[in-house]
């Protein structure tokens, strides 16, 4: 078997099982592997350390599939991790239809995202390793789920970096027309042709109902509202007036649908086709303020070369959010950016809440759902994060 030879030293990180070999790590690549092959890890004297899939365009020049030498990686050996990815969220089926069923890294398939909408799946195809496997993934996936029809939304930038093309377009079955998904007792339409991720922010479905629990009888604003996933939680949970804000004509639109498909209150709900940087410090000028507020913005961060850039938009809204807020209000707000830590965060949240000549007390604490797992030695992970703030002054 063709081989990756470590340079002495960098053993540890596969020792302590983190899942990425960097380009750095590797002293020589034994044989002529192709791209998305299976290759054997090896510390400096030879001895075994992983297999992993061989990415040649990437950084990250190996993703681990097992620590056990005597594993065979083929379509068994997949089967067996879909298939236990898939079980452990058999629970989530009471409350919701609308899961990720696979997470990568850390359900032990690197490269590999699924999402499940109803008997709707959209799998995303993000490593050279996965690639690879990419038709033997699709039956098996129809197979292990009994889902109809399959979606690939594999145009991530991340494939860039693995030199693999964008590709999007359904593998098994139809889209359905329309898609709808059912959480903690509201409906969702959704896009997952166009819309952004694989069409919604599943991770965020724990939080969105926290907030909607909070929400009663405030005058709520939501940033970066996408398809109103907060906005309708808000709805849900009694707010008196809730405004959401997003640059996307679409996303609004599909908000507004979704508020009809949910037969809540339109009269309290007020939407807002604007750059959210601008909106809040106009607002501002204006004199406005808000008891609760949501900040839930892109990935400004991709990884930590992008921190520095990252800091400074984060800074800007949450500064200008703490103003808008009235004494005693509060603001969950969120970083799905793996390149700023979650003590970072809470490092710029500080500097914010100091520019912002306010104080702010930590109330609580946000992470990604159940279906989202981050395992111990992977913290990359661990993506999603997000402060519950109240202003006391």
């Amino acid at each position: 078997m063709n081989s990756l030879i470590l340079n002495p030293g960098r053993e540890k990180s596969l020792q302590h099982r983190h899942p990425w070999i960097f380009t750095g790590a590797v002293e020589r690549i034994k044989g002529e592997p192709q791209s998305g092959e299976t290759v054997a890890v090896r510390d400096t004297h030879g001895a075994f350390l992983a297999l992993a899939a061989y990415s040649p365009k990437s950084q990250i020049l190996g993703r681990v599939w097992t620590y056990r030498e005597n594993e065979t990686v083929d379509e068994a050996f997949l089967r067996a991790r879909l298939a236990r990815a898939i079980g452990l969220r058999q629970e989530l089926a009471k409350t919701t239809d609308g899961m990720r069923l696979v997470h990568g890294e850390s359900d032990g398939l690197p490269g590999l995202v699924v999402d499940r909408y109803g008997d709707t799946l959209v799998m995303q195809v993000l490593s050279a390793g996965m690639e690879r496997w990419r038709g033997a993934l699709a039956d098996l996936l129809v197979e292990l789920t009994g889902c109809a029809n399959l979606y690939e939304r594999s145009d991530a930038e991340v494939r860039d970096l693995e030199g693999l093309p964008a590709r999007s377009g359904i593998l098994r079955g139809k889209l359905p027309a329309p898609l709808i998904i059912r959480e903690h007792g509201l409906k969702f339409h959704v896009d997952v042709e166009k819309g952004q991720k694989t069409g919604f922010y599943l991770d965020q479905r724990d939080n969105r109902r926290r907030v909607g629990e909070l929400a009663n009888d405030k005058d709520v604003l939501n940033c970066f509202c996408y398809s109103g996933g907060f906005s309708l939680s808000a709805l849900q949970g009694g707010a008196r007036s809730v405004l959401s804000v997003d640059s996307s004509a679409e996303a609004l639109a599909l908000a507004r649908e979704n508020v009809k498909l949910n037969n809540l209150a339109a009269d309290r709900a007020e939407w807002l086709e604007a750059d959210v940087f601008k909106s809040l410090r106009l607002m501002r000028d204006q004199g406005k303020s808000f008891d609760l507020i949501v900040l839930d913005p892109p990935k400004f961060a991709p990884t930590a070369h992008h921190a520095a850039n990252a800091a400074r938009a984060y800074k800007d809204i949450n500064l200008w959010a703490l103003k808008l807020l009235r004494p005693g209000g509060l603001l969950a707000t969120f970083s799905c950016s793996g390149g700023v830590t979650a003590d970072l965060f809470q490092k710029i949240l500080a500097g914010a809440a100091l520019d912002a000549n306010v104080t702010a007390q930590i109330v609580g604490r946000f992470a990604a759902d159940a279906d989202h797992p981050a395992v111990l030695n992977f913290p990359e992970g661990e993506y999603l994060k997000g402060l519950l703030l109240r202003r006391v002054e």
